[in-house]
């Protein structure tokens, strides 16, 4: 990653935030602290909301490169289509490329990857519209995770432990297009791993102050407690070196974050791969780093620097 030390040879940044998808207020959350903290750091960067508006700004040559923190897919910007738009238009973008994007943002192919090469993911099945999803469970056996194989931010997600639950189940997680992934619940402890450039950040273990980590203990509780690092020792280096070979095995680049479940036998199983993360004062990326000594202004330094990536050391 090359690195920069003039504000000016960034150019004029665009920082894409908000858009249509399920997660767009997240997104404006974080757009709005990374766009403070570029400029508090010398940084040309202006905010930019959605993919058409950011797609007319790059025709229109007002931008020279784009800090990516629109989140989700359809009208989100970690599913690819954001990353060729701008690949066509010859502009650089923070972040991992178009294939990578698409396979992070998609569970189902990210675990068929992870299961081909030997990188431990619960047991799931695939569930399309039509299919009895009480086979499903009878091939994995309860309790099961029930998800949208397409969304972030815990968006449509159920616990289910026994068969009467299932069909309000299946019926959230259908409101949001693409499949279903049905996934074996991993009992134990929830940890996150950040990726910045080619190494892992300390993980973080995630305790809510309720049953589950979901959305209100993500963005809103401020009784959710990150214990970073989340492990010691060698469970410590075993997760971190899992989480970078997740991301690595899926092309990623530049930063991102990998979630996984830890059991309570001390294995370790991986859930998803965030190819743009949070940045609001709840998220986990900031907190690693921060950890390591790298307060927020330079993490968003750090990862415009990926920006770079073909561009010259």
């Amino acid at each position: 990653m090359r690195r920069i030390t003039d504000p000016r040879d960034f150019g004029r940044v665009a920082v894409a935030l908000g858009g249509t998808s399920s997660e767009r207020e997240v997104s404006l959350n974080s757009g709005a602290n990374v766009l403070e903290a570029l400029r508090a750091r010398g940084i040309d960067a202006q905010p930019v909301d959605g993919i058409p508006a950011l797609i007319e700004a790059a025709q229109a040559r007002r931008i020279d490169r784009v800090f990516n923190v629109l989140h989700g897919h359809r009208g989100g910007g970690e599913d690819g289509v954001l990353q060729g738009a701008l690949e066509a238009l010859g502009v650089p973008y923070t972040g991992s490329g178009v294939l990578a994007s698409a396979l992070s943002m998609d569970k189902i192919r990210s675990k068929q990857v992870w299961i081909a090469l030997g990188l431990p993911t619960p047991r799931y099945v695939r569930h399309r519209p039509g299919d009895d999803v009480r086979l499903a469970v009878n091939e994995l056996g309860l309790p099961v995770v029930v998800k949208p194989a397409n969304e972030g931010s815990s968006v449509g997600i159920s616990r289910v432990f026994g068969e009467a639950d299932l069909p309000a189940a299946v019926a959230l997680a259908a409101r949001y297009d693409g499949e279903l992934l049905i996934e074996q619940l991993v009992v134990g402890g929830e940890y996150t791993v950040g990726i910045l450039g080619d190494e892992a950040l300390p993980s973080i273990r995630i305790v809510p102050a309720g049953e589950y980590y979901d959305y209100h203990a993500k963005y809103v509780s401020d009784d959710t407690q990150y214990l970073c690092p989340g492990l010691a020792g060698a469970a410590e280096a075993e997760i971190r070196a899992l989480a970078l070979a997740a991301f690595r095995t899926l092309g990623c680049s530049g930063w991102g974050r990998v979630d996984v479940m830890r059991d309570r036998e001390g294995r370790n199983f991986l859930l998803e791969v965030n190819t743009a993360p949070g940045m609001t004062s709840h998220s986990l990326v900031p907190k690693a780093a921060r950890a390591v000594g790298i307060d927020f202004e330079t993490l968003c330094w750090r990862v415009l620097e990926s920006s770079f990536r073909g561009e010259g050391a």
